[in-house]
């Protein structure tokens, strides 16, 4: 079968299409003709060699992916051949073919498209698990979230709005159109603006109750200071390159928490409360309370430039590669 291979950890000019064998499931897993498969800065950072983990090589990169059943394992009991369903794996998505565990797969409505299903387990299972098991985020509360226009920021945006927060937007550029469409009260480019100045003004000077952190660097170690008493501040990823140290006495002295946010490792540890999450993420979906934003849709064959576009940041919500 056709599937895109990392063989060296070169990032996306390394990658290749290649023929390779069909995975097997295993006893607990599904085996999935995929039809659309999600490209993420996660897939960036793992053919860079740049995540936490690293995959020995060669391996067929891709997070996300949405299709139809077409073989499922021994013990395997929610799924049969022929559903359409959405599934999550650390890789292999990039291909004709997936596999992934029965618990990171999910049943699709039958309104519901491939394209805008690939996208949800990932940015919306965060935001989901960032704001509701994490933060524990009430309605009327402020959250301020930064990378606002990208993958997962935007999804947080999208679903703080469905809870009932209000929404603070942290971009890096002028196009301010799109966050709000989604959501946002107010838009900070803080490229451009003096983000203390901003958030306090915005704020009444009383700072924000959750930071959804996708930046890292300068961005969080500023809002260490402009975090709400009893606040929460967020770490959800450092796209800026930098992992930033504050002060210690600084959630001290606001009586704030720092929550770490790696939403994969918490799934694997909580499997059925993660599988419950994304049925809910589906549900809404198709009810239209939330909607993932397709930036555009690409033949695998372009996966080089999808994958560039997530590097340069360039990328709106979500590229998603059609396979078949």
């Amino acid at each position: 079968m056709r599937a895109v291979l990392c063989s060296t950890f070169g990032g996306p000019e390394e990658l290749h299409i290649g023929e390779i064998e069909e995975p097997k499931p295993a006893d607990d897993e599904i085996l999935i003709d995929v039809h659309a498969a999600s490209v993420s800065f996660m897939d960036y950072l793992l053919v860079s060699g740049r995540y936490q983990m690293r995959p020995p090589t060669p391996f067929v990169p891709g997070t996300e992916g949405a299709g139809v059943v077409v073989a499922v394992g021994g013990k395997v009991t929610r799924f049969r051949p022929g559903d359409r369903v959405a599934c999550g794996n650390w890789i292999g998505g990039f291909a004709e073919r997936m596999v992934a565990k029965e618990w990171k797969s999910l049943r699709l409505p039958p309104d519901v498209d491939f394209e805008p299903a690939a996208t949800i387990g990932h940015i919306y299972g965060t935001a989901h698990y960032a704001l509701v098991e994490g933060a524990e985020a009430q309605r009327g509360e402020t959250v301020f979230v930064t990378g606002a226009a990208g993958g997962v920021g935007l999804a947080a945006v999208d679903l703080a709005r469905h809870l009932g927060l209000r929404v603070i937007a942290g971009v890096g550029s002028d196009d301010k159109a799109l966050v709000r469409s989604y959501g946002a009260c107010d838009v900070i480019n803080y490229r451009r603006e003096d983000l203390r100045a901003r958030i306090n003004s915005v704020t009444g000077g009383e700072g924000v109750d959750v930071c959804f952190d996708n930046i890292g660097g300068a961005v969080f170690e500023q809002m260490a200071r402009l975090m709400k008493w009893g606040g929460r501040l967020m770490p959800i990823g450092f796209t800026s390159g930098q992992i930033p140290s504050i002060a210690m006495n600084l959630p001290l002295l606001k009586n704030y928490s720092i929550v770490g946010v790696f939403a994969g490792a918490w799934a694997e540890k909580f499997p059925e409360q993660a599988a419950r999450i994304n049925d809910t993420l589906m549900e809404w979906l198709a009810d239209g309370k939330i909607r993932p934003h397709i930036d555009r849709v690409l033949p695998l064959d372009e996966v080089k430039q999808a994958m560039r576009a997530v590097a340069d940041r360039t990328v709106q919500g979500r590229i998603v590669l059609k396979i078949r």
